[in-house]
């Protein structure tokens, strides 16, 4: 894959990129929304402890698919307040560390979840 971010635009604010290419021919694996909830259905206080859990399911089924964080081609995740933005990202980062390679990434605030205890939900767009 390759990493696409022109000079001729502002730089990303954090650690991402603008786009990514995807060559022919690879494979894809496309999460749902995974959110903060443990298998036995207890969700943490904290978003960081949520977020962590997020990319923990996410890796599971990268893993399951036969892929890695470092197929990441994309990460959409969401929020539901400012205050939560640097845990997310902590924890995004925490998950790509040693990839060699950062993905797009959007990030949106939203005004909340199926379940009120919810602080994130991420998905991911993998290929290979």
């Amino acid at each position: 894959m390759k990493t696409l971010t022109p000079k001729s635009i502002r730089p990303p604010f954090g650690n991402y990129v603008h786009g990514t290419e995807i060559p022919a021919g690879k494979r894809m694996v496309v999460t749902s929304g995974q959110l903060g909830i443990r298998t036995d259905d207890s969700i943490p206080e904290s978003c960081y402890e949520q977020a962590v859990i997020c990319f923990e399911s996410i890796r599971e089924i990268l893993r399951d698919g036969k892929m890695e964080p470092s197929d990441v081609a994309h990460i959409s995740a969401y929020v539901t307040s400012r205050e939560y933005m640097a845990d997310y990202m902590r924890a995004r980062d925490e998950f790509l560390a040693g990839t060699g390679r950062v993905p797009s990434s959007t990030l949106v605030i939203v005004s909340g979840f199926t379940r009120e205890e919810f602080k994130v939900e991420v998905e991911v767009m993998a290929a290979k």
